[in-house]
């Protein structure tokens, strides 16, 4: 089946891979839905978007993506609640970034009504792969990569934006224990630390991996200068309470602009926990730890929303955080997902409706 439209093309696909797929026994990532949104870049113009079966892209050896890393991308989630209505969190933020990451890269502005147009669109097809129940939810994965078949180190003239989707479930990711970094930095002043590019999340892997070996399972970036100031929990933003009063690094060039961190930040001011958007170092963190003052840490990320951590390494001394009942992680968990799910009232106008 095809239909055309004044600004999206849609070719549907003839069969569907949900009968086959395990919904209850997803791993995160590695299954996606039955079509995706692809759109190229030529002349100095985004061409008509299309939306067609998923399936494999052909490129160059010579594209540019390959040999000078020109990708960015997003993470967003879509759910449904138990009317079936299909909702985003926040999509404009992510829309904003993107581009802002693409700017870095010097990648052209992708339309916003493209975005959105293809985005609903997209999710409308494909909406029985969103499963109702809190904690599951649809992952989507918009990116851009350059697709210039040229060697040369300039910025490609030809792109392709695309969108595809993954269903999700409840994630769970067990113990979490962090290694403070000492001499790895994530980012560097001036750099590429704020975008979401995709070279950001390669070099990651290797540091990683070596604190895997320690025992670890993911790291605590620190600035680059000095790695006295704490910055990033692997790939999500970190929050640290110390007594009642939480703590969490201010965003710069360094530092990804979360939608959940931000989203945290407007809820602990709602519910008069007290916040502070400042530089964390890692000797006052040591220091509360060892005066028993560290209450908690947590990652703040679209994927696990929030994920607690319950110890660090540092300097070759390990702490473990108290086991609570009431922690600052598991109420804005809550309260986050209540208003993803159309469970609460939404008083910042962060719920958007997929209309169908």
């Amino acid at each position: 089946m095809k239909t055309d439209t004044s600004s999206l093309e849609i070719i549907k696909s003839t069969t569907s891979k949900l009968d086959q797929t395990k919904l209850d026994k997803l791993v995160f990532g590695e299954i996606f839905t039955d079509h995706m949104l692809e759109c190229d870049y030529e002349n100095g113009k985004w061409k008509t978007p299309k939306i067609k079966p998923y399936g494999p892209i052909e490129l160059m050896p010579s594209a540019k993506v390959f040999h000078y890393g020109q990708a960015v991308f997003e993470g967003m989630k879509a759910f449904k609640d138990e009317d079936d209505k299909i909702w985003l969190f926040r999509p404009e933020e992510n829309f904003k970034r993107i581009n802002v990451s693409g700017a870095r890269l010097a990648i052209p502005e992708f339309p916003k009504d493209y975005f959105f147009n293809g985005l609903e669109e997209l999710l409308k097809i494909d909406k029985e792969w969103i499963q109702k129940g809190f904690g599951n939810s649809l992952y989507i994965r918009p990116f851009v990569i350059a697709t210039e078949e040229c060697v040369s180190a300039a910025p490609s003239t030809k792109y392709k934006f695309m969108i595809i989707c993954s269903p999700a479930q409840a994630y769970y990711s067990g113990e979490v224990r962090v290694k403070f970094s000492e001499t790895f930095s994530r980012a560097a002043d001036g750099g590429v630390g704020y975008a979401k590019a995709a070279g950001n999340y390669a070099a990651q892997f290797h540091p990683t991996n070596l604190a895997k070996e320690e025992g670890f399972q993911q790291i605590v970036w620190t600035d680059a200068n000095t790695h006295e100031y704490l910055e990033e929990a692997g790939t999500m933003n970190i929050f640290f309470r110390v007594g009642d009063k939480l703590l969490t690094a201010p965003t710069s060039d360094r530092i990804l602009d979360g939608v959940t961190r931000k989203s945290i930040i407007t809820l602990a001011e709602e519910f008069n926990i007290p916040v502070e958007v400042r530089k964390v170092s890692v000797k006052e963190i040591v220091e509360a730890a060892r005066k028993g003052e560290l209450k908690e840490m947590f990652g703040a990320g679209t994927a696990a929303v929030i994920n607690p951590i319950v110890g660090f390494g540092h300097k070759g001394e390990k702490f473990e955080l108290p086991k609570l009942e009431d922690t600052y992680a598991s109420f804005f968990k809550d309260k986050l997902m209540k208003i993803q799910y159309n469970q609460a009232e939404d008083k910042y106008g962060w719920r958007y409706e997929v209309k169908q």
